[in-house]
């Protein structure tokens, strides 16, 4: 589901997926040809996320930033696998997690 969040719409470029059971929220920008899988969520409500051209959020992963501090930037290129849990930070180009025990926390 693709949805605003205090007026904010997420941009999804024409060639991306986004399953039907992700949930995009807010300050989200989605990449050309990227792949957004079953149950991911990324919720763009207190600062700017966007995943790169090419990436894939596998099942599972969750991506949010931090409130005034921190955007979550996901490069071009990047595979974010299952589970994985991204937050206020950036991955940069041609990245690969592999999954539950990744996590890219900023504090």
């Amino acid at each position: 589901m693709i949805r605003a969040w205090r007026g904010l719409l997420p941009v999804v470029h024409p060639t991306a997926f986004v399953d039907e059971s992700a949930q995009v929220i807010g300050q989200v920008e989605i990449g050309a040809e990227s792949g957004v899988w079953m149950n991911v969520v990324i919720r763009g409500d207190v600062n700017r996320i966007r995943v790169g051209r090419r990436s894939n959020l596998q099942d599972g992963v969750v991506v949010h930033a931090m409130k005034d501090r921190y955007e979550t930037i996901i490069g071009d290129e990047v595979t974010v696998g299952h589970g994985a849990v991204v937050h206020g930070c950036t991955i940069g180009d041609r990245r690969c997690g592999d999954g539950r025990s990744d996590r890219c926390i900023r504090h």
